[in-house]
């Protein structure tokens, strides 16, 4: 069990309503959602300040920038979600998802857009800060909305991976799992320990 129990049905009306609209049909919401659900005024600021709806970056480029923050933060639960819902549809393949949690920036798996948007989502994860080579690249390939949009994910889903590492939340039974081999906070066993 996570340390806060998730809200249980009957909803207050505002968080049902949220939660019909959030969810594919049939889905039944998600552990974190009910998690958050039982303080109200933080589930209504999370879901008002959410970035799942069309902006200027493509729904693969989104996603790509949403499953890297995750995995770097350890996040396997919103990282598996993510990844269950929407890998088919952007045409993640399993390699690329395994790189989103194990591989370099530059990993050939990715198009040199998506390299710009991972090195820009590992700057900010581990640095803190937007090195100038990965300005330069974000700079060449995007507009200010799309960089600022990739911003927000990555703060955004940095809050999100908290409250789900945080609160224990379990995995969800349908999410995808981090690659085999790799460590609760995102990081490739094989090159540590002894590995190369």
């Amino acid at each position: 069990m996570p340390r806060i129990a998730p809200a249980e049905p009957p909803y207050e009306p505002q968080i049902a309503a949220e939660l019909e609209r959030i969810m594919p049909p049939g889905v039944p919401p998600l552990l974190l959602f009910r998690t958050l659900a039982r303080s109200p005024r933080v589930f209504a600021r999370l879901f008002a300040g959410g970035l799942l709806d069309k902006g200027p970056l493509t729904l693969r480029q989104r996603e790509i920038v949403i499953d890297r923050t995750t995995a770097r933060l350890g996040c396997e639960y919103e990282w598996g979600v993510h990844v269950a819902f929407f890998a088919e549809r952007i045409g993640l393949t399993a390699e690329q998802a395994a790189a989103t949690v194990a591989g370099k920036a530059d990993a050939s798996v990715w198009s040199p857009d998506e390299q710009a948007l991972i090195s820009l989502v590992d700057d900010l994860v581990e640095r803190r800060t937007i090195a100038t080579r990965t300005w330069q690249d974000l700079r060449e390939r995007f507009n200010e909305a799309q960089i600022l949009e990739a911003i927000a994910l990555v703060g955004y889903y940095h809050a999100i991976s908290f409250f789900c590492v945080g609160l224990e939340l379990p995995l969800e039974s349908y999410a995808a799992r981090f690659p085999a081999g790799v460590g609760a906070l995102g990081v490739d066993l094989s090159r540590t320990e002894g590995g190369t």
